[in-house]
């Protein structure tokens, strides 16, 4: 009886232990896992008034969901932020189901992703050192807010700097407008691409916006291209990765996420 009863004490400590060590490696897993996880900060706009018509604007839709899912489901963790924090105003026109996509339909019934975009960091508070890379969703608000806001223009400066890759899409590469590195606009010289002329006229709002995305990027020395309207198209360069249009988003996430993976 004695031996008995000391063999299932021996059995059982050796169990404990194993379950402990198993334990231990489980959450050491888990560490380095969270170690070399991937971190990219989103930014998106605050301005929500569609220059004097009376309109909204803000963030589209697609440019955000898009990309965010195709990060998020390979693992990536994102941040998201805007120059005023918390709940970025979104382009109504964007949320209207003859633009809806597989990714819209999933974010309109994404609780968790709603309630992080209701509660976004401010731009103010960001440290460029906590990411891998930073991308810029679009939507028309960026032309008013973002093209000047010196948090903006410092974390692309230091993102880039830094060999950290920098995304855009869409109206988002207006933000890169006053974007300078070692005195020079960031996109002098750089291949480039960004909403077309003839698509702002296609939606109506040539006469609206501040300035012609197209024409400013040109007008800073950028090598401006272009592809077919409202079909998917995408430019890198070095750290440099921009998109056409809404249609180009998950190309341009596709792009930044093959650069961090190098």
């Amino acid at each position: 009886m004695k031996r008995i009863a000391l063999a299932l004490i021996v059995i059982l400590t050796v169990s404990c232990k194993d379950k402990e060590n198993t334990t231990e490696t489980i959450q050491e897993s888990q560490i380095i896992k969270k170690e070399t996880m991937k971190k990219v900060l989103f930014v998106l706009t605050s301005h929500e008034d569609l220059g004097n018509t009376g309109e909204k604007t803000g963030f589209w839709i697609e440019e955000f969901a898009a990309p965010y899912y195709e990060l998020a489901d390979k693992g990536v963790e994102i941040t998201i932020a805007s120059p005023n924090g918390g709940q970025p105003p979104i382009d109504p026109k964007s949320a209207d189901p003859s633009s809806a996509t597989e990714d819209t339909k999933r974010f309109n019934g994404d609780a968790t992703l709603q309630q992080k975009l209701a509660n976004t960091v401010k731009l103010a508070d960001i440290n460029e050192a906590d990411y891998d890379a930073v991308f810029y969703p679009g939507g028309h608000g960026p032309l008013w807010d973002l093209v000047s806001d010196k948090n903006s223009i410092s974390l692309i400066e230091s993102f880039y700097t830094n060999n950290k890759p920098v995304a855009f899409v869409c109206h988002a590469p207006a933000v890169l407008k006053n974007v300078k590195v070692s005195g020079e606009y960031l996109v002098k010289g750089k291949k480039v691409t960004g909403f077309t002329n003839e698509e702002e006229e296609a939606v109506g709002l040539t006469k609206v916006v501040p300035f012609l995305l197209e024409d400013a990027l040109k007008a800073n020395g950028a090598a401006y291209s272009k592809g077919e309207n409202w079909a998917p198209y995408a430019v890198e360069d070095g750290l440099l990765i921009t998109g056409q249009n809404p249609a180009s988003s998950k190309l341009v996430a596709q792009k930044l996420l093959e650069q961090l993976k190098k």
